[in-house]
């Protein structure tokens, strides 16, 4: 009861993710910092289904932004003081491990188990089914999701991604704003105690500024 008090009186945010981003599990190992302040909310999205509807792409796609990224990603994680283990390929499919998540409703227990069998373990969900589902607390009988509903929620979450300002992940989505990258912690906070922040004429210069290109 007190728990259900403490939610209804914070500002409730969406947190969009794909455990394919070592960003998005860095991001879940600080959320702690806006406890006080947001109650977010985990929702699963196929991260390049949001690329190909933004026209957008991860480093992972980019050759030379590669080694320079999963480099950065092993000083982050080392910066942090977070067990970080790259997995034996990346980028890699989470269609069905995302949708997975979503026919469960994953909560975050389950969700940074998620995260941990990626990014701690170090291994491949495709490639390890059963122990991954065992490692969320389901049967290991458990079967890839392929019920059309299934599908079609995980493709719903990924549109309403897009349709809130998402490009990528990790993003908070608070009040109507999207704060993209682990490192935006710091900026959501700003936020909230300047919720006027994007009304500033400055903000709104900077968000309505023309390319040159």
């Amino acid at each position: 009861m007190i728990e259900e008090q403490k939610s209804a009186n914070l500002i409730t945010g969406t947190f969009y993710y794909d455990i394919i981003s070592p960003f998005s599990y860095f991001y879940i190992k600080q959320r702690h910092r806006l406890d006080q302040r947001v109650h977010i909310q985990p929702v699963p999205i196929l991260l390049g289904g949001l690329f190909r509807a933004t026209d957008n792409r991860g480093p992972g796609e980019v050759e030379a932004k590669r080694p320079h990224t999963y480099q950065y990603c092993v000083w982050l994680a080392d910066k942090l003081g977070l067990p970080f283990r790259f997995p034996d390929h990346h980028p890699f499919l989470t269609v069905a491990a995302q949708r997975l998540l979503a026919q469960q409703d994953a909560q975050w227990p389950m969700v940074e188990r998620a995260f941990e069998f990626v990014w701690v373990e170090g291994k491949d969900p495709n490639l390890s089914w059963t122990e991954f589902c065992q490692y969320l607390g389901l049967a290991a009988d458990t079967p890839k999701p392929d019920a059309p509903e299934t599908k079609a929620k995980l493709i719903s979450n990924t549109e309403k991604a897009k349709a809130d300002g998402a490009f990528g992940v990790p993003t908070l989505v608070i009040d109507g704003h999207a704060f993209w990258g682990v490192d935006t912690i710091d900026w959501s906070l700003d936020y909230l105690d300047r919720p006027k922040m994007f009304e500033e004429a400055a903000y709104r210069h900077a968000g309505q500024l023309p390319s040159g290109l």
